[in-house]
């Protein structure tokens, strides 16, 4: 099963042309404007009927790192020179997640920074999407301006590979096979690390059915190895999990392998 990961979108609200605006009664970081902006994108979700978000600590210190970094630049952008990529940056702070977006710009209030983003396609896209559950949000005032930086994730737990299989374990059984369990997991663990087939001399034989995936969601089967279960022909099954390919940043993946004999 091939993994698409979804990129994240890039569309900022690019106002640096604006002069600067009211002035602030403070400089620097901006906490109650951007808890504002927290519950006005919960508010929008609510009158959408999605679900509100989760304020993450950790995403919201990314968010601060860039917003410093844009307070200083003035004009605005997901990435200047020497800077990490927003994937990395939340990253380096702990963050974990299978989707990552950002909306950035400036204004002089929240109720204006957050009238713009939902009067822009893109920043609307993000703040309504039903695919994230994560906010972090960062403002700081500099000049007369405020500078705000809203991080969007969908949230993953991270699993050891240990853990993983035992994840698939419990889906298959609750999935009413009577599948028996191979209690050596180096089989699979072996076909989990191949790019394709299977490697050469399996201390448990040749498996009839080999599924190889990669995935940030372990709450469900394939759809094909689901078929192969229930299809009766198999009666035991080897589960493997091992280090995940072409994975940057924070994005949380799993690769996994289950052998059917």
């Amino acid at each position: 099963m091939t993994f698409v990961r979804r990129t994240f979108l890039v569309s900022g609200l690019l106002l640096a042309c604006l002069p600067a605006l009211h002035a602030q009664s403070d400089s620097g970081p901006q906490p109650d404007t951007a808890q504002k902006l927290v519950n006005l994108a919960n508010e929008a979700r609510s009158q959408a009927g999605l679900q509100p978000l989760t304020v993450d600590p950790a995403l919201a210190q990314a968010a601060m790192k860039h917003c410093e970094r844009m307070s200083v630049e003035g004009a605005l952008q997901h990435v200047y020179p020497g800077e990490l990529e927003l994937g990395e940056r939340a990253s380096q702070t702990g963050v974990r997640f299978s989707l990552i977006e950002e909306n950035i710009a400036f204004g002089h209030s929240a109720g204006q920074i957050h009238d713009e983003w939902m009067h822009s396609e893109g920043h609307r896209q993000n703040m309504l999407s039903p695919e994230v559950d994560r906010i972090g949000i960062a403002v700081i005032a500099h000049h007369g301006n405020l500078y705000a930086v809203t991080d969007f994730t969908r949230a993953t737990s991270s699993y050891t590979p240990e853990q993983a299989e035992a994840q698939i374990t419990t889906l298959i059984r609750a999935a009413g096979t009577s599948i028996r369990f191979r209690t050596d997991p180096t089989d699979a663990r072996r076909a989990c690390a191949a790019d394709h087939g299977l490697p050469e001399k399996l201390s448990g034989g040749d498996p009839g059915f080999v599924m190889r995936w990669q995935t940030a969601d372990l709450s469900k089967l394939p759809p094909q190895l689901a078929a192969q279960l229930h299809s009766t022909q198999f009666q035991q099954a080897a589960i493997g999990a091992c280090p995940a390919q072409n994975i940057e940043g924070g994005f949380t993946q799993y690769r996994l392998a289950v052998l059917l004999y």
